[in-house]
């Protein structure tokens, strides 16, 4: 009997939980889905079924096993799927969210693996939709994970908690150029404050000397039924390709590393934005914001924008979402609205981007398990 690949590990996943404690071992993830509808002033429009308005769709195993005296072994196996056609996120890749084992002791976790860095794992904390479908940071582009990547966590002490990532991407240029990340978190009962910060260096002798920098500070406030989110990034990673002014990362959000040839590592944008939500019911959150990506290279290749919505739980498993949400972009301004994943049906033509205003509405529905 033939099997998939994921159809085996399913199956190993199964067995294993059938053979360790029922608890160190857990099969767990979520289909995210929606419909997209947007717009741009060229007079052109999408109407599609997407993947990842809020978590994009995927699947794992994670696990732990207690050594005593508080440490602990930890794995996760994690997979994106378009829950849209059934196909892998990523071509030939089974696991390419994340595949990672670690050691938990009583200061902190170590990792090593393909592994989700500090941007990426506190979206929640930069604004009101988690850094996801709707917000102009996201819109601009999260570094999310690299492969061959070693990190720490600390616990909590005081309210502070500190990450650091450095991680090894297999090329072929020069002496591995390496991917550093930095995550610094403080947060109390009705405040939080934090910065998350990477350098993707260049190899040695590269043509341009210059590292890819991602800088992204912010402050929350908990003011009960709610929370008031600012936020601010400076950051290089972006280049032009054949879509728009703006399309392209010069080090990939998923994996890759800096080849220092990108004449783009000069050019920076500051992105400055706030957001609030409100919690109408235990049930009902709506929210709203408002962001600026500002060109620092005088080429006018910013844009402004926003988003508001509302996100509704009919259990604790299952959520509805509804949003409007809008790119005003500049006169050279080439950005395209993004989710947790790309979107597989967007604006292709320069001139359907570069310029215009795209306007979008999305209702969807998000499912864990």
């Amino acid at each position: 009997m033939k099997t998939t690949p994921i159809a085996a590990a399913l199956l190993l996943g199964v067995a294993a939980s059938a053979h360790a404690d029922p608890s160190s071992v857990t099969l767990y993830g979520n289909i995210d889905l929606y419909g997209n509808y947007m717009h741009s002033s060229s007079g052109v429009h999408v109407v599609a079924l997407e993947d990842g308005a809020y978590l994009r769709s995927r699947w794992g195993l994670r696990g732990n096993e207690d050594l005593g005296g508080g440490y602990g072994a930890t794995f996760k196996l994690e997979g994106g799927i378009n829950a849209d056609n059934g196909s892998s996120a990523t071509n030939g890749i089974l696991f390419d969210r994340q595949s990672y084992v670690g050691l938990d002791t009583p200061v902190a976790e170590f990792r090593v693996g393909r592994q989700n860095g500090p941007i990426q794992a506190r979206g929640a904390y930069i604004d009101w939709t988690a850094r996801d479908l709707g917000s102009m940071i996201n819109n601009f582009g999260v570094p999310s994970r690299y492969d061959n990547d070693v990190s720490f966590t600390t616990k909590r002490f005081g309210g502070l908690q500190v990450e650091g990532h450095g991680s090894l991407p297999e090329s072929p240029v020069g002496n591995h150029p390496i991917v550093w990340q930095l995550g610094v978190d403080w947060q109390n009962d009705s405040f939080r404050a934090g910065y998350l910060g990477l350098r993707g260096q260049p190899p040695s002798h590269a043509t341009i000397n210059k590292s890819v920098v991602y800088d992204n500070v912010y402050a929350d406030w908990m003011y009960g039924r709610g929370t008031v989110y600012l936020a601010y990034v400076h950051s290089n990673n972006n280049t032009a390709t054949a879509v728009s002014n703006n399309a392209g990362t010069i080090l990939g959000n998923a994996g890759g590393y800096n080849a220092g040839t990108n004449p783009d590592l000069s050019h920076f944008y500051d992105i400055w934005q706030a957001s609030v939500d409100y919690n109408v019911t235990s049930q009902l959150r709506v929210g709203a914001l408002w962001g600026r990506i500002q060109d620092k290279s005088g080429r006018d290749r910013g844009a402004s924008g926003g988003a508001a919505g509302a996100y509704y739980d009919l259990s604790k498993r299952t959520m509805l979402l509804a949003l409007v949400d809008t790119i005003r972009n500049d006169t050279n301004g080439g950005w395209r609205p993004a989710g947790s994943g790309g979107l597989k049906s967007n604006f292709t033509n320069p001139n359907d981007v570069n310029g215009r205003t795209i306007t979008g509405v999305q209702l969807g529905v998000v499912h864990k398990f």
